[in-house]
């Protein structure tokens, strides 16, 4: 356990600094340091307004009117100085806020996109659940989190400082008669305070510590939930058909009914957390009235001393139930540091797994006029042979179809071309300096404009004239005057269409070497030979190298393939 505590605090640490020393570091450290002086600066405050009291209730008592007037100017001055100093602490400590949030989602989009862990944690990684909500969520609360309890920390500690040397010398000494003796305490009152913290702090804990686990869980199951609404948003059309609305609904209620379950729990173990709580600071209103009347009573003090006793003890008392007060916020942190810790460690566990597979799969660029693949020997995740060893070796203009029937590993051996499939051995070369291109079955369209979406990922600047005019060959001219719309486009156009969008913006990429995987399935026949056609004239020295099943692409191709699907068995015919 010691040592999971260490290696957590060294995380949190490490999720810390990285800000603190990053090349935002001078900016970050001067917001800093103003919010820690104001902090600083609200703790004088209060502590010229304990002296304000015991001499405004002085005042008072003495009837003292013609002084009454000016102790009132004097307060306003220090509540005016008060809300500045409080207004621009929060204002301040909200702009370092959320400079932290950017730079941090930067570092770990950068982190998380790097390298295709995004995809690679598909493969080795089953623990991350949710990686958006870590980056959108996590990250804010984090910021803000570790921001309110750092600084609440500081200024309580600061608070503690100041006024326990006010209460030691308002408290005077506490005569406990012990028989023939008499025992006299002296400060008794700062002795009261910290003994009364020190037991609410203990009874806090052990009410509270269940609610690390329970907020962790919440934060998972609420964005399961969220996830499978979005899914359902992505899939409407094909929920539709299916007619899926009641499994849906089903499914929407057992992963709802899992927040519900642990919001329960958690609303249980807030209830007596509060329960606690607000008991504790309710008697701490009263229980230095009760430790100081008998000064009082016996004419030791006067009304203002009392009132600033209570106000002084109110101060430390409130500095040393930091962790009682915080609890709730302390719990919400640890969990989100969990996360964030474990998302951070699973996104090297998966580089550490993929750099141990580096010597299975490997895709080079050489310096060569070929695409070769040499003793390329493809596995499944659990170390089934899928494909035994192929080789291959393609030059420009050269097009190659590969088929075989389903689970034959078609679609993986083009994953392993593109350098996602690591579980194998073997190398895949390609000329260095050469475009390549791979096309998936269902085209990615991104969210943004038409023009946007055509010229992903590189946006290679082609002008509106060559757009329309490939917008035209692949017979979506009615969309060429939509450059510029904003739309979902994957929701707007048919599966068809979009797979049109993916030729296009081929042909305004212009690779050298292009894959293409099922990248004509929701197409006609007529429209799928019209497709291949035009990438015969516009790309002559291009290769094809195609995934598919229908026969009338034999006719596209003039090499083929064919993978059996039988102890990883093939078959090339040129």
């Amino acid at each position: 356990m010691a040592k999971i505590n260490r290696g957590l605090v060294r995380r949190v640490w490490e999720l810390t600094r990285a800000y603190w020393f990053s090349e935002e570091k001078w900016l970050a450290r001067g917001l800093l340091t103003v919010i820690v002086t104001l902090n600083l600066a609200h703790v004088y405050i209060l502590v010229l307004l304990t002296e304000w009291y015991n001499t405004f209730y002085n005042i008072i008592q003495s009837y003292e009117k013609d002084k009454f007037f000016g102790s009132l100017g004097e307060f306003s001055v220090l509540a005016t100085a008060n809300i500045i100093v409080v207004v621009y602490q929060i204002y301040l400590r909200q702009m370092l806020e959320i400079k932290w949030r950017r730079w941090m989602t930067e570092r770990y989009l950068g982190a998380w996109l790097d390298d295709r862990k995004y995809y690679r944690m598909q493969l080795f990684d089953k623990r991350t659940d949710n990686p958006d909500q870590r980056i959108s969520e996590d990250l804010r609360l984090f910021a803000s989190s570790t921001l309110g309890l750092s600084l609440g920390l500081l200024k309580s500690v600061v608070t503690l400082g100041s006024f326990v040397f006010i209460l030691w010398r308002l408290s005077g000494a506490f005569n406990l008669p012990l028989g023939a003796y008499t025992l006299s305490i002296p400060g008794y009152l700062v002795w009261f305070a910290l003994g009364y913290a020190i037991v609410g702090t203990w009874l806090t804990h052990k009410i509270g510590k269940p609610l690390i686990g329970l907020n962790f869980d919440q934060q998972r199951y609420e964005a399961d939930f969220r996830f499978s609404l979005v899914r359902l948003r992505e899939n409407v059309e094909s929920v539709a058909f299916y007619r899926g609305e009641e499994q849906e609904h089903a499914g929407f209620a057992r992963r709802f009914s899992r927040v519900i379950a642990n919001f329960r729990q958690l609303m249980q173990r807030q209830k007596q957390l509060t329960w606690f709580t607000a008991g504790y600071a309710q008697f701490a209103i009263i229980f230095p009235f009760l430790v100081a009347a008998p000064r009082y009573f016996s004419g030791e003090i006067k009304l203002g001393g009392l009132m600033q006793i209570s106000s002084a003890f109110g101060r430390v008392q409130d500095a040393l139930s930091f962790f009682v007060e915080s609890y709730t916020q302390l719990a919400e942190w640890r969990a989100v540091v969990n996360r964030l810790v474990g998302f951070i460690e699973n996104m090297e566990a998966v580089s550490e797994a993929a750099a141990a597979l580096e010597e299975g799969i490997r895709v080079e660029r050489v310096n060569d006029s070929v695409f070769s693949v040499r003793d390329l020997e493809i596995f499944l995740p659990d170390g089934e042979r899928l494909l035994m060893p192929v080789n291959l070796e393609l030059k420009a203009g050269d097009t190659l179809l590969i088929a075989g029937p389903s689970g034959a590993g078609k679609s993986t051996l083009l994953r392993a071309f593109a350098g996602l499939w690591p579980f194998g051995s073997g190398s895949v070369r390609i000329p260095r300096g050469d475009k390549t291109m791979f096309v998936p079955q269902k085209a990615y369209l991104p969210l943004g404009t038409l023009r946007e979406t055509l010229l992903y990922p590189d946006g290679n600047g082609a002008d509106d004239k060559e757009i329309k005019e490939i917008m035209s060959l692949v017979r979506l001219e009615w969309l060429a005057d939509h450059l510029d719309r904003l739309e979902d486009w994957a929701h707007v156009l048919s599966l068809g269409e979009q797979q049109r969008i993916a030729f296009a913006r081929v042909l305004l990429t212009k690779p050298q070497w292009l894959f293409l995987d099922e990248a004509t399935s929701a197409l006609d026949e007529a429209t799928e030979k019209m497709l291949y056609k035009l990438l015969r004239d516009r790309l002559k020295d291009a290769a094809i190298i195609s995934v598919g099943h229908r026969s009338t692409l034999n006719a596209c191709h003039n090499i083929k393939l064919t993978l059996e699907g039988s102890e990883g068995k093939w078959r090339l015919l040129k």
